[in-house]
């Protein structure tokens, strides 16, 4: 890693660009399990021109993950992965799979899972062992240009107590094993709470204490590029982003666009709120055992229980109200960035979960879902056209 050559991509970034990335299952429409083929749904992408550019794998055989690319607006970024949705979908509607979007498959057996045969996944496999072999899980990541290395490294460290809402608003992985887990998302508790690196990182402060320790990182062995830092909010060195990665994948593709809207409005204004007051003027970072409390609140409830509110107090609020705080704190942003974020009463998870206690079996749920995913997220292939 250069971690100088990283501080010069955030002292040269642009503010408030954005990329955004969703993970997506690949599945048999007819028996749901998932099929192992990201090679060869790969292997197609790379017969087009513009999935040639945005497909990616991301560790499993049985995901694919399609990027919008570098954008100078929310808007142009929404209307790129339009593109390339409807270009991956056509593709493997082509080649008989299905792409499903829910943090977890309902059932897949974790053994059954291989990891992507490539130099980069197969040291990881080597490396992780379990933790890797475990990670059947689907995610929404989102990236926003912060100009300035120390600045980037504050919107990280205040973006930290906004992440349990944020996994709030988003669940949509109550299933697991065959079973109702009672969790609304058990996909943070595969991922957040085994990988290493990973989670609420602690707040750094400033650039050159991130790179101090991320440095001894790298001295000790214990990594060798910055993308295994697997934290939910991080400084991506290639880019000069703040990438938010705590998110599940949502099963309609409107919603996914209104949550990526309501993280880019949440870094955005976190970073007016640097401007305007420096590091510690505008309150230093919760600390990192706090946060955790809101965390296991969104795992556990999501947007049907509360959050506890630090700096009113540590007052208890439902989850509801402090969503609606957050649209009103983040409205300066939203209305700078021309932003509309439009969340549905109930997530994935209140849905799924409503389905199950209304007698719908998990099978027909996750069929259900797919066809969803196909619905929305390929809405616009006939204005396209």
């Amino acid at each position: 890693m250069d971690l100088d050559l990283a501080r010069e991509r955030f002292e040269s970034s642009t503010d408030f660009t954005i990329g955004l990335e969703e993970e997506f299952a690949i599945a048999n429409p007819r028996s749901l399990e998932l099929e192992h083929r990201f090679e060869d749904v790969y292997a197609a992408c790379m017969r087009d021109d513009v999935l040639a550019e945005s497909a990616a794998g991301e560790l499993i055989a049985s995901e694919i993950e399609i990027r919008s690319g570098r954008a100078e607006t929310f808007a142009e970024a929404m209307a790129a992965q339009r593109e390339r949705r409807g270009r991956l979908f056509e593709l493997a509607d082509g080649m008989g799979l299905a792409l499903g979007a829910t943090g977890t498959h309902p059932w897949a057996n974790y053994l059954d899972q291989r990891i992507i045969d490539t130099p980069h996944y197969n040291h990881l496999g080597r490396e992780l062992g379990w933790v890797a072999q475990r990670n059947n899980t689907w995610s929404l990541h989102l990236h926003m240009g912060i100009r300035g290395a120390d600045r980037a490294i504050a919107v990280c460290d205040w973006m930290r107590e906004l992440l349990p809402l944020l996994l709030a608003v988003s669940a949509n992985s109550p299933f697991l094993d065959h079973s109702d887990t009672g969790l609304h998302t058990v996909r943070t508790e595969i991922f957040t709470r085994t990988f290493p690196r990973c989670g609420i990182p602690s707040p750094f402060g400033d650039w050159d204490r991130y790179a101090e320790f991320v440095g001894m990182l790298e001295r000790t062995g214990s990594v060798i590029e910055s993308t295994q830092l697997w934290w939910s909010v991080r400084p991506h060195h290639a880019f000069g982003t703040v990438e938010v990665r705590i998110c599940d994948a949502q099963t309609r593709g409107d919603e996914s666009f209104a949550l990526a809207g309501l993280i880019a409005a949440c870094v955005g204004q976190t970073a007016l709120e640097y401007d305007a007051h420096g590091y510690d003027g505008a309150g230093l970072p919760l600390e990192g055992r706090l946060i955790e409390e809101n965390l296991w609140r969104a795992i556990r409830h999501g947007m049907s229980g509360e959050q506890i509110d630090f700096r009113r107090g540590a007052k208890m609020i439902e989850a509801r109200a402090a969503l609606e705080r957050l649209l009103a704190w983040t409205e300066p942003a939203r209305t700078q960035l021309d932003i509309d974020v439009d969340l549905p009463e109930r997530n994935g998870a209140q849905r799924a979960r409503e389905a199950l206690d209304a007698g719908v079996s998990f099978e027909d749920i996750y069929r259900d879902a797919l066809v969803e995913t196909k619905r929305t997220y390929t809405a616009d292939i006939g204005a396209r056209r």
